[in-house]
């Protein structure tokens, strides 16, 4: 399994966004160890930057690197004056930042339009290793009823321009906006799913094969299956349990499969109200059963979902990290609960500096 994380730079004094991505990068980079196998790099605004770990076989692996990654970031970021932010979105910004340098990057500024003009979200993107394409396709199929509830745990986006949007994942609320978004499609087979992303394409309503926002797919460059739900971890423990749950749902697809047990029957519509509520309440409220149909606390389905991946996180001797990391979710709420409590302390530059502190898991281990 591994990780991409994606971070915001912040001015402390403002609390703004700063389009400094290429001066934190070049920084970053010449700290960097050639052996440690992670990179960070540009993400398509100027105000963010990206790290990606390397492949990881235990959480306790994977919690080192992801902190070691922020830690370069934080520190980089430090030298240029700015905070590094790990939050599904921009608590304040200036309006439109700078689109970062790349081709591909222009031309989705071109396509896309006002929609992306100050689209500063930033999510966390866990892949799981899995035998091959068909396996991925399938595993997502089995996979597609639990996404609103790793939403749920990882809301952390409920401010945007200096305003309370009124959801925990602003950042979900965004990302409707874009063709192919939200739980995806049953696919057949792979070639089911490579000829409904080559349509989008070739529409046009999507760059390439890479840009697709269903919240999980098989990986178009790697040979997993990705999941892009979660809004980006405030902490690396939130991060990690992120990739503990999504592991542990592959490995029970992966025996589902091997079982010949049939899949879950989702309805669209009943699916996307179920993202949307998600996105709306976070664990704080009620949830929706896309299997059942049904309206029912997040926190059944949060219990549900551990339920369902217990024999998986036994196999991998997961399970009290996994139970440990919900507990902290009880105890300390969501990033979007966190920053709203400190909003309601200080404002937005409140906010800015307890994600600061969160980001970086040096400060929130002697916390």
């Amino acid at each position: 399994m591994g990780v991409e994380e994606e971070f915001l730079l912040t001015d402390p004094t403002t609390a703004r966004t700063v389009p400094a991505a290429q001066a934190v990068l070049r920084r970053a980079h010449q700290e960097a160890s050639p052996a440690d196998g992670s990179g960070c790099k540009a993400e398509f605004l100027a105000s963010q930057v990206e790290s990606a770990t390397r492949v990881c076989t235990s959480l306790e692996e994977l919690r080192h690197v992801l902190a070691a990654d922020r830690a370069r970031l934080v520190d980089a970021a430090r030298e240029e004056g700015l905070y590094l932010l790990s939050a599904g979105s921009a608590p304040l910004s200036d309006g439109r930042v700078p689109v970062a340098d790349g081709e591909r990057f222009r031309r989705i500024s071109e396509r896309f339009a006002d929609i992306v003009d100050d689209y500063q979200v930033c999510g966390c993107h866990v892949h799981v290793g899995v035998p091959d394409r068909e396996t991925a396709v399938a595993v997502v199929n089995r996979v597609r009823p639990w996404l609103p509830t790793l939403l749920a745990l990882s809301v952390n986006s409920p401010f945007s321009h200096g305003l309370d949007r009124g959801y925990a994942s602003w950042r979900m609320m965004e990302q409707f906006r874009f063709p192919a978004a939200g739980i995806p499609p049953r696919f057949p087979d792979a070639a089911a799913h490579d000829a409904a992303v080559g349509r989008l394409v070739s529409c046009g309503a999507l760059i390439d094969d890479r840009m697709s926002f269903w919240l999980m797919r098989p990986s178009p460059w790697l040979p997993t299956v990705e999941f892009r739900v979660a809004d980006a971890a405030a902490t690396v423990d939130d991060a990690v349990l992120q990739a503990a749950l999504g592991r542990a749902l592959v490995r029970r697809a992966l025996a589902e499969l091997a079982a010949g047990l049939p899949e879950p029957e989702l309805d669209e519509g009943t699916a996307r109200a179920a993202v949307w509520s998600a996105a709306r309440y976070g664990t704080a409220g009620d949830g929706v059963d896309p299997v059942t149909r049904t309206r029912v606390p997040a926190a059944d389905l949060v219990g549900a979902l551990l339920r369902h991946v217990a024999p998986a996180l036994e196999e991998t001797g997961d399970t009290g990290t996994v139970r440990r990391l919900l507990d902290a979710v009880r105890r300390d709420g969501t990033g979007a609960e966190r920053q709203r409590r400190a909003w309601a302390r200080g404002g937005p530059r409140a906010v800015v500096e307890l994600l600061a502190s969160l980001t970086d898991a040096r400060a929130h281990d002697q916390a």
